[in-house]
């Protein structure tokens, strides 16, 4: 007898009920501490209950049957063969049907990861790179529409290709339609931001909080003659902080969250997630509300769309950064990727010190070897500029002055300090802070265009070795390595932003290039060119870290001390054996004992990059300038 199917329906809802009862606690735990003692609460609770059902029941099959793959995979985006790519769509490839046309370019370089750099329709003129969203559902009008969107997102699916989509939940550009109603009295929509009658609270908040873009932006108010109210605007006049206390707001967001994951998006990365929660007296960054708010957002994201996780933006310090990753009562719930932005700092600080020691101290004192269900995003450049996150207390333990050391990255990656292979320019001096941050392609800062522009051929080979030592860094350490668009072919800075009117006030668009395309096929017709060079060398490296057990970010990463201030090694440690990840950060060759390496697991004394054994018969292995191998 045939058995009948069941009714359209019954078997859908009872997954959704199945994995409501799972993630339930991680989701009303932090709800109803954060909101319980509201007095809308009631209809918070259902309201949120009927939103997560209705997105449920809008997502797309293809995507549940993703969703049912990622539950029973759920270490995916851990694994050795992930590889991410990150890119404006406009200075990629035009906009999103262009694309589509450009899928085969990455997928032979070896991604499987995109992320499409702001896409969401932003406010015209200035819009901090597209981070002053005006329609969260709506894409920028330059690179197509919502069917484009969906259309790109199935080319990159079908091909094995995850998309991750900024989502920006710390403020919204006045232009949106809440601040817009909120503007024009609507008592409701003022509840959605931080507005003041006169500047008495703004005050007081001001004593302890610190300035993101002092040159452009100074303080965190701004008054609006139209509406009479201070609001709160902690990055730019044009961008209004969210009142994260108000859950109408985190209601609006969760409804935005699932509708782009129903779109197709795999990846949600969560913007400015440091400054949710105000709180008086503090600098309002990292407030434990803030990470109740983020597991409640995974938790509802893991009811609904389970094949999505979370990459949260926080450039914070090591102690603060960890908890994103979920630490003490949000282990393993909140965010699944967070950006290494320590790992990238101190990339470029041993490089123009040619000193690891501070590197050594800094990965092996405030990082866990693994984290659970949950691992970083390794990078050298992003859109954005670098930051010199040293701490006295670090710098400090490894023999410095953090002031000076701070100001001596700066005048190096600048080109202003003497002996700098670097090309570079400031961004946002701050007098007061001395803080100096840098922008700059990776190429430039690691001294191709001085080395090209001089004709220098030693030199140039000296930077792609600093470029491709970067990236094998990036890729062996514990996690996901994300390759910034056009790094892959060494371009170079774009001072072209200086004559363009919306960006010649923001240095970050010296490293926003647009992409090359003549550049690629100039370097497929001349192998011997740098980006040639450089784009063989990224694409071996990613094909060796897919072949290599031992990088699942479930092993752990063990920082190694060489007694070589030049050299920074670690152990990735798996049941399978050992591989010794090491990396000479000077122009000089160096020495390390055979017999040290074999002590730290190493077995076969066989270099996985360059597929050839090391040592010799002195008993040691030499490594050359800028040199990476992974030894198993």
């Amino acid at each position: 007898m045939t058995k009948a199917a069941p009714a359209p329906g019954i078997a859908d809802d009872t997954l959704f009920d199945l994995r409501y009862a799972r993630s339930h606690d991680d989701l009303w735990g932090m709800l109803t501490r954060l909101y319980g003692a509201h007095p809308g609460f009631a209809g918070f609770r259902k309201a949120l209950d009927k939103a997560l059902r209705d997105a449920w029941h809008q997502r797309p099959d293809d995507l549940k049957r993703l969703d049912m793959i990622r539950d029973l995979e759920p270490d995916w985006f851990m694994r050795p063969g992930m590889a991410g790519y990150c890119f404006y769509i406009d200075r990629f490839a035009g906009d999103l049907k262009g694309v589509v046309g450009r899928l085969d370019y990455l997928a032979d370089l070896g991604i499987n990861y995109v992320h499409f750099m702001p896409c969401l329709k932003p406010r015209k003129g200035d819009n901090d790179g597209g981070y002053s969203v005006m329609d969260y559902r709506a894409i920028n009008p330059l690179y197509g529409d919502m069917a484009d969107f969906e259309a790109a997102t199935a080319a990159c699916r079908a091909r094995g290709i995850s998309v991750c989509v900024d989502l920006v939940i710390n403020h919204t550009a006045k232009e949106h339609r809440w601040a817009k109603a909120a503007r024009k009295g609507d008592a409701k929509y003022q509840d959605y931001y931080l507005m003041f009658p006169d500047d008495t609270l703004p005050s007081q908040y001001e004593k302890t909080l610190t300035e993101v873009f002092p040159d452009n932006a100074p303080g965190n108010f701004t008054w609006y003659d139209d509406c009479q109210r201070w609001v709160w605007t902690t990055f730019n006049e044009h961008q209004w902080d969210l009142n994260w206390a108000n859950p109408q707001v985190f209601l609006e967001i969760v409804g935005i969250m699932l509708n782009l994951a129903n779109k197709g998006v795999e990846v949600m990365r969560l913007d400015a997630v440091a400054f949710l929660w105000k709180r008086m007296g503090t600098r309002c960054q990292s407030e434990p509300e803030a990470h109740m708010i983020l597991q409640a957002l995974r938790a509802a994201c893991r009811i609904v769309a389970p094949a999505v996780i979370h990459l949260e933006e926080a450039i914070v310090s090591p102690e603060e950064m960890l908890p994103y990753l979920g630490r003490g009562e949000h282990d393993g719930k909140e965010g699944n990727l967070a950006y290494h932005n320590s790992l990238m700092v101190q990339f470029w600080s041993a490089l123009a010190a040619r000193d690891t020691q501070l590197m050594t101290h800094v990965m092996a004192t405030h990082f866990p070897g693994t984290l659970t269900n949950a691992t970083f995003a390794n990078y050298l450049r992003c859109h954005d500029d670098i930051g010199w996150a040293v701490t006295d207390e670090d710098a400090a333990a490894a023999g410095l002055t953090g002031r000076l050391h701070r100001a001596f990255l700066s005048d190096f990656y600048e080109g202003v300090f003497p002996g700098s292979f670097a090309k570079g320019e400031l961004f946002q001096y701050n007098p007061d802070t001395g803080d100096k941050r840098i922008s700059g392609t990776c190429a430039s800062l690691a001294g191709l265009e001085r080395a090209e522009a001089a004709g220098d051929a030693e030199a140039v080979d000296r930077a792609i070795d600093r470029i491709l030592m970067g990236h094998a860094l990036i890729a062996s350490h514990g996690g996901m390595p994300l390759i910034y668009m056009g790094d892959e072919v060494a371009l170079l800075n774009d001072y072209g932003y200086h004559d363009y009117g919306p960006h010649a006030h923001d240095s970050r668009w010296l490293h926003r290039p647009i992409m090359d395309w003549d550049r690629i096929e100039a370097m497929r017709a001349d192998p011997a060119s740098p980006a040639a060079r450089v784009h063989a060398g990224l694409r071996a490296i990613l094909a060796a870290r897919a072949a290599t057990p031992q990088f699942h970010a479930n092993n752990a990463t063990e920082i190694l001390r060489t007694g070589n201030r030049v050299l920074f090694a670690f152990a990735r440690r798996a049941p399978t054996g050992a591989v010794v990840c090491i990396f000479n950060f000077s122009d000089t060759w160096q020495a390390i004992p055979t017999s040290w390496v074999a002590q730290q697991g190493a077995s076969r004394m066989h270099d996985i990059l360059s597929g050839a054994p090391v040592g010799d018969a002195n008993g040691a292995i030499m490594l050359p300038p800028y040199a990476r191998v992974w030894i198993s």
